[in-house]
């Protein structure tokens, strides 16, 4: 079937756009987006990899699925619309960022800029219907961000993986740990940040260090 995707990864991805599973999880978003109010707009739903061309992701960042609520989400995990007020796991993110690499709190929460320098962020469920957490899972999209997961790993080099909490490191299992790098830590929600597990990670200034390594230009976060 034709999706509309970011044709470098479309290149990659179209056996899984192919897969029976992949036509119910569309026949399903559609009816979903008809019938009920789900984030993100609909010309969003693939703005990570828009943004990110396939030979240009050097960061994997993965969440768990949009924010849902009004105008919050824009297709990239973690991000923001441009003068919305920034959730607490956000909040905790740029916190770190600041001390870490001393970079200023930004205005705007919103991670194009990230994306746009190779940073995939990616949820693990690409949509979501208002106002119900969770509400998408298992219908389709686990399995193709999965299939995501193992291109990169298998079809790239020298990525750097952030996993943060327990449901992004089980992805870790889909990854080649002798071709990649893996940092994890606890997740930046206020619930784990506060008990320890989130602060001082310091995975930004490591995954620069890194990507200096490897002789690739780093991330101006």
């Amino acid at each position: 079937m034709d999706v509309s995707i970011e044709p470098s990864w479309k290149a990659h991805l179209q056996p899984e756009f192919e897969k029976p599973y992949f036509q119910q999880l569309t026949d399903f978003v559609r009816y979903e987006y008809q019938n009920h109010t789900c984030y993100p707009k609909g010309k969003d739903i693939f703005a990570a990899f828009d943004h990110c061309p396939f030979q240009e992701t050097k960061v994997v960042i993965i969440g768990q699925d949009p924010y849902h609520g009004p105008n919050q989400a824009n297709g990239l995990c973690f991000s923001v619309k441009d003068g919305i007020p920034h959730p607490p796991s956000l909040v905790n993110i740029f916190k770190e960022i600041k001390v870490d690499v001393e970079k200023p709190y930004p205005k705007s929460g919103n991670l194009e800029r990230w994306a746009d320098q190779g940073v995939l962020l990616l949820n693990a469920t690409l949509t979501v219907r208002a106002h119900n957490a969770g509400s998408h899972q298992n219908k389709g999209w686990e399995q193709f961000t999965d299939a995501v997961i193992k291109t990169v790993s298998s079809k790239l080099e020298g990525v750097v993986f952030l996993l943060w909490g327990g449901f992004a490191k089980k992805k870790s299992a889909l990854i080649d740990k002798t071709k990649h790098h893996i940092l994890t830590s606890g997740h930046p929600s206020p619930l784990s940040a506060n008990r320890g597990l989130w602060f001082g990670n310091q995975h930004f200034s490591k995954t620069n260090g890194l990507l200096s390594k490897m002789g690739r230009s780093s991330i101006d976060w």
